[in-house]
């Protein structure tokens, strides 16, 4: 799962926001870097990487890409997901994605000590709406040359999109099937 999915999944709190987020940039060790809350929140975050990993449905959809494409399979469909999400939002929250996102971005404009590479992107993050931006297909072009310039073999990623658009309809189920499984556990922790 990608930003979206996690800030959904790990709670409404300002710290439990932030630290859905904070897994993707927070590594090693948490015990006594954070307020309670927030490792808890980074914590959730790694679960529910985990239970993504390894779930049937996702290697389901892992295996519909390319041989070629299996190496950057996970970061592809992580960001579909994503994308996904956005697009049914009102499917799986009651709270609007404008309304949501809004609350989101005051809490992390609002922190004055993001970790590592988040204190770089979150002007960006919410000036450019990028959870938002998701429900857009065509923005996903944009998110992967993105990661394709943080790649040791940026080529890898040549191609997606097309890939992508072939591939739409079963991820799209795939997530349906998914989501509501990741939204229990999410839960259940």
């Amino acid at each position: 799962m990608n930003y979206l999915a996690h800030l959904h999944l790990g709670g409404q709190q300002p710290q439990q926001l932030l630290g859905s987020l904070y897994g993707d940039f927070v590594k090693g060790s948490l015990e006594g870097r954070f307020a309670p809350t927030l490792e808890a929140a980074i914590r959730l975050h790694r679960h529910i990487d985990s239970f993504t990993d390894s779930h049937p449905l996702v290697l389901t959809a892992l295996g519909r890409f390319p041989p070629a494409r299996r190496r950057y399979a996970g970061i592809v469909l992580d960001v579909f997901f994503d994308h996904c999400l956005a697009r049914h939002w009102h499917d799986y929250a009651d709270q609007p994605l404008a309304e949501f996102t809004r609350d989101f971005y005051r809490v992390l404009l609002a922190e004055p000590e993001l970790p590592g590479r988040l204190a770089h992107i979150a002007p960006f993050m919410a000036a450019d709406d990028w959870l938002g931006a998701y429900g857009d297909f065509a923005t996903l072009e944009q998110v992967f040359k993105g990661i394709a310039r943080r790649l040791s073999r940026p080529e890898g990623m040549a191609g997606v999109m097309a890939e992508l658009e072939v591939l739409y309809e079963p991820l799209l189920a795939d997530f349906r099937a998914f989501y509501p499984q990741l939204q229990a556990f999410a839960a259940s922790r």
